[in-house]
């Protein structure tokens, strides 16, 4: 049996479900660091340094993740899906800890 290119509704609203959400993180971890570089809210001093360290790892994984998928013969929206969960995963993770950061 061959695979097929063609994404069927619901596939569609995942992947655009997940953009939208690495979307969200992403904005709110930029809007966060913002903020904590012009002092209007709590920030630490490593946050540049972290900001620059975690890209290359998270993007690394991100083009791993994409070839894995190219390799094993998968749709284009699953081998989006699979190189965006890496930085996904970053971004949510940044943006809790950002947030419970600058409440406190």
């Amino acid at each position: 049996m061959r695979p097929t290119l063609f994404m069927s509704p619901a596939d569609c609203i995942r992947l655009s479900t997940a953009c939208w959400r690495l979307w969200v993180d992403a904005q709110s971890v930029v809007a966060h660091r913002m903020f904590g570089f012009a002092m209007l809210e709590r920030s630490s001093p490593s946050e540049i340094g972290r900001m620059l360290a975690e890209k290359p790892a998270a993007f690394g994984e991100a083009a791993l993740a994409a070839t894995q998928a190219v390799m094993a013969g998968k749709r284009p929206d699953q081998i989006a899906l699979a190189a965006m969960a890496p930085v996904e995963r970053r971004a949510h993770g940044n943006a809790r800890r950002l947030d419970k950061r600058g409440r406190s």
